[in-house]
């Protein structure tokens, strides 16, 4: 173990904790947007929005292709690739798009992380906004099928790693208390994204136009001034780079500090550790076949493809009240809701697409439940942390990662023609479901430190259940108690009362 000596006044934070140390003068607010912090916030939004429009850009190159009934009627906002005089056959080999980037999206997955382990978050981050920006401007004057689906499969690969380091190095310079805001705050900046590719839709008037549109070099430039993630300085003993960033302003002035593990595959013995992937991989590929069945197919629902696109961005805004509702209601159950509720709101629109002549009323049901699915995919990002150890940590969630971006590619592969069938339908409105069940097999992480061994996440369940000694009284008044006792409590405190005697029971029986 590694530690620097602690000066007075203040305190100390290990990995299991967070990676930035507090101090009790300073206040919620500029604790969570120091300068170092709103730096690196600032400079990661620009690849979360810009890679929004590589992630959705097939939307339009599907629906619009030059055998569309709409092109010769309003050429002017189409994007198309009829100048170039594409047979049907060969416009309609772009569909294949989806998949090949779907495809480089789970092979992103598969080494983005071992990547960025080796050699850091920002220069992982730099070289591949580069790549994106390069294979973007290649299909902008190449538009042939195979450029085009070669382009993709490398964008999918670029934007995967992106996204492991932009969420990473958020996390990475988060105090423990706001760890659920950067990834809140991404998919925000995700989702205007979505609405701003819309608008770029409309306004190119072809097919070079629009793949300019969307070449992004401000991303790459901006990506040099990040600081690199302190835990990775840290295990690279770049401890001159970290003093420099610590001593940027008073606020920075913190002490790290970090436990060296050696990872182990004899970890995945352990019957929780198996069981928690079992059901977070779960959600993720639920998630994930629900979220893009959604995305990708917002050209079917009956409506103007434009508007449906930007309501498909503007419905994820309320997602910004996340962390609100986690402090209020935990992990787990709001995951449970969530999950529920998406599913309830896609069988609501399969049972009014079939019985009712509503396109609206379709779009709306089915965008709350991609609302409903990304939440639990920000949350299903900062529990995948909290419920593995950090010696197996970054293992979990990359197999994690592996079946969502597994289902990205099967919801492709299923729907290529971006349609939505009554199957694909009951899967997207089962699957959350059934996921809302597996989640009362995890405990809830809120106001626990992060699990450094298995050990640490064997008591899980019991650090959490330690937080109900404090209602032992109140469980004895209401079990033990006598009719005057039990009038004194409150219907909220009767109900906490029973949870945590519900606990205590649990508790007991299979520990």
């Amino acid at each position: 173990m590694w530690i620097q000596p602690r000066p007075p006044g203040s305190l100390f934070c290990s990995d299991s904790e967070g990676l930035l140390g507090e101090t009790k003068t300073d206040n919620a607010f500029r604790r969570f947007v120091g300068p170092l912090q709103r730096h690196v916030y600032i400079i990661l939004t620009l690849p979360i929005f810009f890679t929004a429009f590589t992630f959705f850009v097939d939307v339009f190159t599907l629906h619009i292709t030059p055998c569309s009934d709409n092109i010769a009627s309003n050429e002017l906002h189409t994007v198309s690739v009829l100048q170039q005089s594409l047979t049907c056959h060969e416009a309609n080999r772009f569909a294949h798009g989806q998949a090949t980037y779907t495809t480089g999206l789970l092979l992103g997955s598969l080494i983005g992380g071992a990547v960025s382990d080796k050699y850091g978050k920002k220069l992982l981050l730099i070289c591949c906004s580069a790549v994106l920006a390069v294979a973007t401007l290649v299909v902008a004057f190449l538009p042939y099928v195979p450029v085009y689906l070669t382009a993709r499969g490398i964008s999918g690969v670029a934007c995967c790693a992106i996204h492991i380091c932009t969420y990473s190095l958020g996390r990475s310079w988060s105090l423990p208390k706001y760890r659920i805001w950067p990834p809140t705050l991404f998919s925000f900046i995700f989702s205007l994204g979505m609405m701003g590719l819309a608008a770029v839709a409309v306004l190119a008037s072809g097919w070079m136009q629009f793949h300019l549109a969307l070449v992004e070099q401000t991303q790459i430039f901006s990506a040099c001034f990040l600081p690199e993630s302190p835990r990775w300085l840290l295990l690279n003993k770049r401890m001159k780079t970290l003093e420099g960033y610590q001593n940027r302003s008073p606020e920075n002035k913190h002490y790290l500090g970090l436990v060296r593990h050696n990872s182990n595959f004899a970890n995945f013995t352990s019957p929780n550790i198996l069981l928690h992937l079992f059901v977070m991989s779960y959600i993720g590929f639920a998630s994930a076949l629900t979220y893009y069945g959604i995305c990708f197919s917002v050209g079917s629902f009956g409506v103007n493809i434009y508007l449906a696109q930007f309501f498909s961005g503007l419905s994820e805004a309320p997602s910004l009240l996340l962390p609100f509702l986690l402090k209020r209601w935990g992990r787990r159950p709001f995951s449970m809701g969530s999950l529920f509720l998406s599913g309830i709101s896609c069988m609501l629109s399969l049972l009014v697409s079939k019985f009712c002549d509503l396109p609206a009323l379709v779009m709306t049901l089915a965008l709350m439940g991609k609302l409903c699915m990304q939440s639990t995919y920000c949350v299903s990002v900062l529990y995948g942390i909290e419920l593995f150890p950090t010696v197996i940590r970054q293992k979990c969630v990359g197999l994690v990662s592996l079946c969502y971006r597994v289902a990205c590619i099967i919801n492709v592969v299923v729907t290529p023609d971006s349609g939505i069938r009554l199957p694909a339908m009951i899967c997207y409105s089962s699957g959350p479901i059934i996921g809302a069940a597996l989640c009362l097999l995890l405990p809830e992480t809120s106001g626990i430190p992060l699990p450094d061994t298995v050990q640490d996440c064997e008591k899980q369940l019991r650090i959490k259940l330690s937080c109900c000694d404090n209602m032992s009284d109140l469980c004895c008044k209401l079990v033990c108690g006598t009719a005057s006792d039990v009038k004194l409590i409150s219907k909220r405190h009767a109900m906490t009362a029973f949870f945590s005697s519900a606990c205590h029971l649990y508790h007991y029986i299979y520990i």
